[in-house]
């Protein structure tokens, strides 16, 4: 991945890396071979968390040169279905969409990259390093927006949300729901770290366990099967944002959801996102206190030294590459 080789086009915003960063994702395609490169090729370039400086940009582009971006992950298909038609690709139907590091395009781990205007989102100047925060916040956005959709068609009026998971997905959960005025309480197995301590900073609740209250509305970010089914009860709304990461069958609890069903309750689930959500996430972070979001990056790692990144630690929340 060191030094990709760049080629710009005239059309495309040119952009200088600075950071990118690691999730579960990358850590999967490098251990378990997900992912798929570029066609006829057999290496893809990895990493979809982008943070970057523009470097040229077209004349009718949103974007100049010295912008503070980051790139959008999600390409529509070719085809297109009617989500990707109308400038949804994140609700593509027919799965022939693209990801940049993911899905048949290289990712934005090289120095010098480019994207469409179109895929290019301007951030806060003053975020800095924590802009690389900002597709994360892009899928907890839409994660909120969805639930706030479920929540006014049901009539209610959300005061207290259940987080669990105290990843950066879950811290930013917290931090988008406090945002929204409601009693958050953030649920992770850990004791000692940065995340109780950056839940408590935030004004939330912490819990080692799945608190026994009922809630407006849940975010699920660890995709562990016990930990749904606990909040599925609890909860009049859900949105799931983890992945369980195993093929393996899965129990299901009758009386939950037999719950589901008679309490007219909503369970979504969401991945990634649209335009509409990396600017709403751009605009939740540039409101955010700049030394909590620092505190969510715990560890840079060279990029000669890239592979560091995915040894994962206990003290880590948020790793990032370091491209400049």
């Amino acid at each position: 991945m060191v030094d990709v080789e760049f080629v710009g086009r005239a059309d495309e915003v040119v952009v200088d890396g600075l950071l990118v960063g690691v999730c579960g994702t990358d850590t999967e395609i490098v251990r378990d071979g997900f992912g798929e490169p570029p066609p006829g090729r057999e290496e893809l370039v990895l990493f979809h968390e982008s943070l970057g400086r523009v470097v040229s940009a077209p004349a009718d582009a949103d974007v100049r040169a010295g912008d503070l971006v980051v790139g959008v992950v999600r390409r529509p298909d070719p085809a297109p279905c009617p989500a990707c038609a109308a400038g949804a690709w994140d609700y593509c139907r027919n799965g022939r969409y693209l990801e940049r590091g993911i899905k048949g395009l290289d990712g934005y781990g090289a120095r010098r990259w480019s994207v469409p205007p179109g895929f290019a989102v301007r951030l806060d100047p003053a975020l800095g390093d924590a802009g690389v925060l900002a597709e994360p916040a892009s899928v907890v956005a839409k994660a909120w927006a969805r639930g706030r959709r479920a929540w006014e068609e049901a009539h209610v009026a959300p005061r207290t949300a259940l987080v669990t998971g105290a990843g950066p997905i879950g811290l930013l959960a917290a931090l988008l729901g406090v945002r929204l005025g409601l009693e958050v309480h953030v649920v992770d197995r850990v004791a000692d770290g940065p995340k109780p301590d950056l839940v408590r900073a935030l004004g939330a609740h912490y819990h080692r366990e799945v608190p026994d209250v009922a809630v407006d509305v849940a975010v699920e970010c660890t995709g562990a099967p016990s930990v749904i089914w606990s909040v599925v009860r609890r909860s009049s709304v859900l949105v799931l944002a983890g992945l369980t990461g195993t093929h393996d069958p899965l129990p299901l609890d009758p009386a939950v959801f037999d719950g589901v069903v008679l309490g007219n309750k909503a369970v979504l689930g969401t991945v990634n996102a649209g335009l509409a959500d990396y600017r709403a996430g751009a605009a939740a972070l540039a409101e955010a206190d700049r030394s909590w979001l620092a505190g969510l990056i715990t560890r840079r790692v060279p990029l000669e030294r890239f592979t560091d990144a995915f040894e994962r630690r206990d003290d880590d929340v948020k790793v990032v590459v370091d491209l400049a």
